[in-house]
């Protein structure tokens, strides 16, 4: 007798365990405003992020800016409104 498989849940399984040190990695163009934007947008989801944490590096040529925000992440609904948020501004080039 075949063995059954189970029905697929709703919603989205994570094998992330809540909560935890969350990096996100933002690239925008090198403009003035980019860093603190990015910041902004990181502190009205995550409340306690501290800015001064960001690590930066700026591409080869230096026309670019990507930023690694690591902040304490309680949930994946969390994340996932943060992810939202960064890649809706205008600014943002690329979120991983």
């Amino acid at each position: 007798m075949a063995e059954q498989t189970p029905a697929p849940q709703q919603g989205r399984e994570t094998l992330i365990e809540y909560p935890c040190d969350f990096p996100i990695k933002v690239m925008g163009a090198r403009v003035d405003g980019f860093a603190q934007a990015v910041v902004g947008v990181v502190q009205e989801h995550a409340p306690g992020f501290d800015a001064a944490s960001v690590e930066m590096r700026l591409s080869a040529k230096g026309n670019y800016l990507a930023l690694t925000c690591t902040f304490r992440a309680v949930s994946q609904a969390q994340v996932d409104a943060l992810y939202r948020a960064l890649t809706a501004h205008p600014m943002v080039k690329v979120v991983l």
